[in-house]
């Protein structure tokens, strides 16, 4: 379907969307589209794929239940999804508009990394001190910390693509005025700082705008790809931009690097010039008015599927990424090795950073139990790499912890985008950035510290563990607020851990062989019987169709009470 573009508009369609294969209850009359499948279960986000997105290992993406025709494939300039029978891992790159936003990105990605890696250089030979590089990297995410959320507010209430044009050309200020202050001889130390701080103002606006404009370019059926391919984007520009770096401080010195990051932020420029504003899918701009942000924050917090993924990202960002501190520490303290070492692990990390988003590329939809899942295994792995003995094991986990880190972090932006209302996301978005970005002056003085007190393995374990027991914990909330509970069967040929719905009971207690009566629509009033669980309707059972009987009475039973359903057709495992 046509993705709507106001506050109001229907979300996308959620794995629940009635097929002929699986009947779900009927919305009450006069209840809105956007209401009648809202939930908060980990299987219920809204899908990206085409209408009707089925459940992994159902019918796979694209494929139209039995007896239907093939949807018609979308327009590729719209955003829509084409019906395909497997969902192409570059899919939204068709949509014309981003595919110039994704290579202006390539280029300005580049320059950034160039940048960072520059300016740490140059701030440590102008002061000999490791205290003013992290004063430096302080200031630029200082901002972030503390007006992340106006950020926000500014994006939901403007244009974004104007937006963006201002907030990437003083981004490319700040680097050409880096340039001019270093070739020129002219640079101190407290240049460094005030750009960075400028910098990080400039990212306060952008980083949300930026995030929540994708959206804009190609619609919800694509919002979940074109995250991970700017995922991917970014990472790859993290192999390539050091890289360049290191030669051209060699060779020519810092000043260069700062001129070519200036200069690359001419590609997004020209990229959001060149784009087609008819294309796009707009949202509602926020009214300005007094309490936004209050409203943005009270938002989030009457939503479970946004306040719980932030707050495993705020957790997360906060404890376990502080991966600059325990690989130097394990480069140096540990395995007794030299700079090139602590290189290749970086770049194994990015490699499986890139895979990780790619992987992410494929999928159709985004999972919150995925999200968890990710989550809860990456913190398991810190806590395998913090006690592996040998270096090249070690260094082998970087990959597979570069793929869970990128799957988690992908997963929960497209989520949390996909479950906002449009003329909220973008304050949505700058609460996720400042959580996740500004974390990193919290909780790195705090790891460095364990890390520095109780030893590099000591460090790493702690926030793994951290990170997983968050994990676990925001997971079974999820499960719980979405009537899901966690089943363990450990027989031959099932899943041996899988969220599952509740049992339910009728009148007389649970059915017999731990089952759970199989019912539709909506709850019967249970007078009485407290804390037992309200007994559904009976229906006509799903597989008889139309024509079949309606529920039987009970001998001596109340009047209008259903006599237990026969298990053949009333009664399916709880599985």
């Amino acid at each position: 379907m046509s993705p709507g573009h106001g506050e109001h508009s229907a979300p996308a369609p959620t794995e629940n969307t009635p097929t002929p294969d699986t009947p779900t209850e009927q919305s009450r009359p006069g209840q809105p589209a956007a209401d009648a499948h809202a939930g908060t279960a980990a299987d219920r986000e809204p899908a990206t794929g085409p209408a009707g997105a089925p459940r992994a290992g159902e019918r796979p993406a694209g494929e139209p239940p039995s007896g239907e025709p093939r949807a018609e494939p979308g327009a590729t300039g719209t955003g829509r999804e084409p019906a395909s029978g497997r969902a192409s891992m570059f899919r939204s790159l068709r949509v014309r508009n981003y595919r110039l936003f994704a290579l202006g990105q390539v280029v300005s990605n580049t320059g950034t990394w160039m940048q960072r890696i520059a300016q740490d250089w140059l701030v440590l030979s102008l002061t000999g001190s490791a205290t003013a590089v992290g004063i430096t990297t302080a200031l630029q995410f200082l901002p972030m910390l503390l007006f992340g959320l106006y950020g926000g507010v500014i994006a939901d209430r403007c244009n974004k693509r104007r937006l963006l044009l201002v907030t990437q050309s003083v981004m490319g200020l700040t680097g050409l005025a880096l340039a001019v202050l270093t070739l020129s001889g002219n640079v101190h130390v407290l240049h460094v700082y005030l750009l960075a701080f400028a910098l990080g103002l400039a990212t306060v606006v952008d980083n949300p705008t930026r995030q929540t404009f994708v959206a804009e370019m190609v619609g919800p059926h694509q919002l979940s790809n074109a995250v991970s391919l700017n995922s991917a984007n970014f990472q790859s520009a993290r192999l390539v931009g050091p890289a360049i770096a290191g030669v051209l401080i060699t060779a020519v010195g810092s000043g260069w690097a700062f001129l070519l990051n200036g200069l690359s932020f001419l590609a997004p420029i020209t990229a959001l010039l060149l784009m087609r504003p008819a294309e796009l899918h707009p949202a509602d701009r926020a009214p300005r008015s007094k309490g936004q942000l209050r409203e943005g924050l009270a938002y989030v917090r009457s939503r479970p599927e946004l306040m719980w993924p932030i707050v495993l990202v705020g957790a997360i960002g906060t404890f376990g990424y502080n991966f600059p501190i325990w690989l130097t520490a394990f480069t140096d303290r540990v395995f007794e090795e030299g700079a090139g070492t602590y290189g290749l692990l970086n770049s194994l990390m990015a490699a499986g950073s890139v895979a990780g988003a790619l992987l992410a590329a494929r999928r159709a939809s985004s999972r919150l139990r995925l999200m968890a899942g990710a989550a809860l295994l990456f913190g398991l792995l810190e806590m395998t790499a913090a006690v592996t003995p040998s270096f090249w094991l070690f260094a082998a986990l970087m990959v597979p912890l570069g793929v869970l880190g990128l799957s988690f972090n992908v997963t929960a932006n497209s989520s949390v985008q996909l479950a906002s209302d449009p003329a909220m996301r973008g304050r949505v978005m700058s609460l996720y950035m400042m959580v996740f970005v500004g974390g990193t002056p919290i909780g790195g003085p705090i790891m460095g510290w364990i890390t520095d007190t109780h030893g590099a393995r000591a460090g790493f374990l702690s926030g793994g563990l951290i990170s997983a027991l968050v994990a676990l914990g925001v997971g079974l909330v999820l499960a719980r607020a979405g009537g899901l509970r966690l089943r363990v069967d450990l027989r031959r040929g099932r899943r041996a851990l899988a969220f599952v719905p509740r049992e339910r009971y009728d009148d007389r207690g649970p059915a017999p062989g731990g089952t759970a009566v199989e019912a539709a629509g909506p709850p019967r009033t249970q007078v009485g019987a407290p804390g037992r669980v309200p007994a559904r309707r009976s229906a006509p059972a799903r597989r008889g169709g139309p024509g079949r009987p309606g529920p039987r009475e009970t001998p001596g039973a109340a009047p209008g009470q259903p006599e237990r359903p026969d298990r053949s057709e009333r009664v399916t495992p709880a599985a």
